[in-house]
């Protein structure tokens, strides 16, 4: 490897910190069912624990993404239990998702319900998340909704469009001054015929109705087939309301694939666009980098992990791109040569140098092996079998 790219993958990788998901470890599924594994974590205690695993062997991933429904039995009562197991294991909680798509009177929406008792049932569930937010000082409270219809004239859809606005309003008058919004869309499922937040430019337009605090959160499995992310990607950050993002990978839909399994180039795609405006603007651009899959073949930990050493070495290899030649066949239409400087980044074996600074922190240099002969794995599947097993349990 070139002398001169060591440096630009180091100070990648310093810079560089993934959120991983609570749910993540849990028995998941489809609609059709699910496939047990025994060593899925089905508690809060022992999420945080694979996390801290995850963080431990990888030393990038300190935060945790936790679910209101799945990960609060009590509601604000669990704030100190979940304070204290970060403080145990090591990672601290992140994001906060509300579940406003489980409960069976969201059958037919909850921002976007007609009904006004539901929409109030989930405004004051989203300032019960946003209350666990600060009581656990996370920034951001990440929203998605699953309201939409599956039959034509089924549901006026600028009455909800109207609905969805007052309530994100009103959520948005909760959140403390240094806390975030985000936003998330999806064109299709649960909803078939349509949903009420279905793309980029709609969760756009209704952050900016909320307030100077939301921001948009793109999920790279949430788009139709052969759609460019990174042109969306560019676009938000052009109007600086990209707030973060839920990686995984896809082949037809939202799969929840781990990244970079079926495209890496995509997600190597966003990430240039995203250092390529850190380097015009002169400033990092203020994003949440969050991984969002709940497959439910891999093993859970192996599957984070894995994911985890793609995301750093694909983040790396956006980060040896020379944005100097780069603006400058752009400036010239140098097709050739810009689309090159791309894909020679692309073609970089950054593994050596990413590996090299494990070395330097102490880390394992393969972590995925390092896992495998920990025995952390061997353990927790003879502790949690026997109730793992017993039954499908909860979704998360």
């Amino acid at each position: 490897m070139p002398s001169q790219t060591a440096p630009k993958i180091f100070d990648s990788l310093e810079r560089f910190r993934i959120e991983i998901p609570s749910w993540g470890f849990a028995n998941t599924g489809t609609r059709f069912g699910k496939f047990l594994q025994p060593a899925a974590a089905s508690t809060i205690e022992e999420k945080f624990s694979d996390a801290g695993q995850v963080h431990a062997l990888t030393g990038v991933c300190p935060i945790i993404a936790l679910h209101v429904l799945w990960d609060f039995e009590d509601g604000y009562d669990s704030v100190p239990h979940v304070a204290e197991l970060a403080s145990r294991f090591g990672v601290r909680p992140g994001s906060i998702n509300p579940n406003l798509f489980q409960d069976q009177i969201y059958k037919h929406g909850s921002f976007g319900n007609p009904d006004p008792a539901i929409r109030e049932e989930a405004l004051r569930h989203s300032e019960t998340s946003i209350a666990i937010a600060r009581g656990l000082h996370s920034r951001d409270i990440s929203f998605w909704f699953t309201d939409g219809s599956n039959y034509p004239g089924t549901a006026n859809i600028r009455a909800r469009k109207r609905l969805f606005e007052e309530c994100l309003r009103a959520t948005h008058a909760r959140l403390a001054p240094d806390q975030r919004m985000l936003i998330e869309y999806k064109p299709f499922e649960p909803a078939f015929y349509h949903t009420d937040i279905a793309d980029w430019g709609m969760a756009l337009l209704l952050a900016r109705a909320a307030g100077p605090q939301a921001k948009v959160l793109v999920d790279t499995g949430h788009h139709y087939a052969s759609q460019n992310i990174e042109q969306i990607v560019a676009w938000l950050l052009a109007e600086n309301m990209l707030g973060g993002f839920h990686f995984n990978d896809r082949r037809y839909a939202d799969d929840d694939l781990t990244l970079g399994s079926i495209d890496p180039y995509q997600v190597f795609r966003i990430f240039h666009e995203i250092l390529f405006f850190e380097w015009e603007e002169g400033r990092r651009a203020d994003i949440a980098y969050m991984i969002d899959q709940s497959h439910n073949l891999k093993g859970k930990i192996e599957a984070m992990i894995q994911t985890v050493a793609m995301a750093q070495d694909l983040f790396a290899k956006a980060a040896l791109v020379d944005y100097e030649q780069l603006r400058a066949a752009q400036k010239s239409c140098d097709l050739v040569r810009a689309e090159s400087l791309l894909q020679d980044a692309f073609a970089t074996d950054v593994r050596p140098a990413i590996r090299e600074w494990r070395a330097s922190k102490g880390l394992p240099q393969d972590p995925l092996e390092a896992f495998r002969q920990s025995g952390y794995l061997e353990r927790i599947s003879l502790e949690r079998a026997a109730r793992n097993m017993a039954s499908a349990g909860s979704y998360a």
